[in-house]
């Protein structure tokens, strides 16, 4: 059986948030559907040939979601598999990204991490894990 695991984004601007990964970590867009009064009722944004995270503006309690900024803290993050660490972290520091790990090499594939505009911690490295 065949599996998949994308992870979900609560924002509390999705609009801006789409911009701002499409410009500043590369992501397309691939699915954006529009809820009423400008929100976002799900997005899906595509990065590279097979990396999905989907993403939609907070609406209501139902969930229970928070961006990190509101609460202060980080309860996890996301890490994307990408062909060429060091341009696209070149890349994201050009757009004036918040880096909070600078390039490097580790040892196990994690090359740099950033902060998008509401504190959501992102990974990119050249490691893609495999059952």
């Amino acid at each position: 059986m065949a599996s998949g695991i994308y992870p979900i984004i609560g924002c509390e601007d999705a609009p801006a948030m789409i911009e701002w990964l499409t410009r500043v970590f590369g992501f397309r867009r691939h699915t954006v559907i529009e809820g009423e009064n400008g929100l976002i009722a799900h997005a899906e944004l595509t990065l590279g040939p097979d990396a999905i995270v989907m993403l939609g503006s907070i609406q209501n309690d139902t969930f229970g979601l928070r961006v990190p900024r509101e609460i202060g803290a980080m309860t996890g993050g996301v890490y994307a598999a990408v062909d060429d660490a060091r341009a696209h972290y070149e890349h994201a520091r050009s757009e004036s990204a918040e880096i909070i790990q600078e390039l490097t090499d580790n040892g196990f594939g994690l090359r740099y991490t950033a902060l998008d505009p509401e504190g959501q911690l992102w990974g990119f490295g050249d490691y893609r894990p495999a059952p």
